[in-house]
């Protein structure tokens, strides 16, 4: 499995922006793919999660996956304007249904694959009980700064500004936000301590760093938009033999395995890839 890493200067802006320059750097990343090899986009709240399915998935079929990961509202622009993935996972169900609606999807290829959930995370060091004092732990004295995604293109942001307005206390932190281009770059501000609390991803907080750094609250459900998390398959021109491994690839997500990874990351599971309904 390779990463593809995203220049800082791309980080910073708007990549709808530079389509362009966007999917060149794409194809270079991906150049001299060879048969059998799958092109992913995912989610950053996958980031632990991912990794873990692709290791199997290249183990026990020899196929093998080049995995890229950012936000999903960047993702979602790329595709549009022509980046060359085969299989994206976005963090917001709604990006892959627009792609579906814009004849951009294979048929009968979009599905359901996990439910997310919030955090409040800080660090071992830090001298807030965060179990105890829930919302209120950005309140307190030394919370001086509070990552989060950026809600301009990150789901997880979006849900993190909903947490804040619902419990009203975004007026009292606003001017303490810091903005990671994505839920993973917000969880290494504040795991590093660039930031004294963070609101993110409750995959992340599971993950062995994470659960060795620091401690966390989970966000109750019922107080930000549902987190439906989508997976499409992308038309493209590719080789039978590539497109079989996309398709097998396709389905390991969808399998016991891929389910049993997702639920260890703290995802809640759909019962139906159309019609979700939460199982613990």
């Amino acid at each position: 499995m390779r990463i593809c890493e995203r220049p800082v200067w791309m980080q910073n802006h708007d990549t709808h922006r530079f389509p362009i320059v966007v999917t060149l750097l794409t194809i270079l990343c991906f150049r001299g793919a060879q048969a059998g090899e799958v092109l992913v986009a995912a989610a950053s709240d996958l980031n632990f999660a991912i990794r873990e399915i692709i290791a199997e998935f290249e183990a026990k079929t020899g196929h093998s996956v080049k995995l890229s990961l950012g936000s999903s509202g960047n993702f979602y622009s790329e595709i549009v304007n022509g980046a060359p993935f085969d299989v994206f996972l976005s963090a917001d169900l709604a990006y892959v249904r627009h792609l579906q609606e814009a004849g951009l999807v294979e048929p009968h290829a979009v599905f359901t694959y996990a439910v997310g959930r919030l955090v409040i995370w800080i660090p071992k060091g830090s001298p807030v009980d965060v179990g105890e004092l829930g919302i209120k732990t950005l309140l307190h004295p030394s919370v001086k700064k509070i990552a989060l995604a950026n809600p301009r293109h990150a789901p997880y942001g979006q849900a993190a500004i909903a947490v804040l307005q619902h419990f009203k206390v975004y007026d009292d932190v606003k001017g303490r936000l810091v903005y990671g281009e994505n839920i993973s770059q917000a969880t290494q501000f504040v795991e590093s301590g660039a930031a004294d609390a963070g609101i993110i991803a409750l995959s992340l907080a599971l993950s062995p760093p994470m659960r060795q750094a620091g401690r966390y609250w989970e966000i109750p459900l019922d107080v930000y938009p549902r987190m439906e998390q989508g997976a499409v398959i992308l038309k493209r021109a590719r080789p039978s033999e590539d497109f079989e491994a996309v398709r097998m690839f396709y389905e390991w997500i969808k399998g016991d395995g891929g389910r049993a990874v997702f639920k260890r990351y703290g995802f809640f599971l759909p019962l139906n890839p159309y019609h979700v309904k939460e199982t613990s």
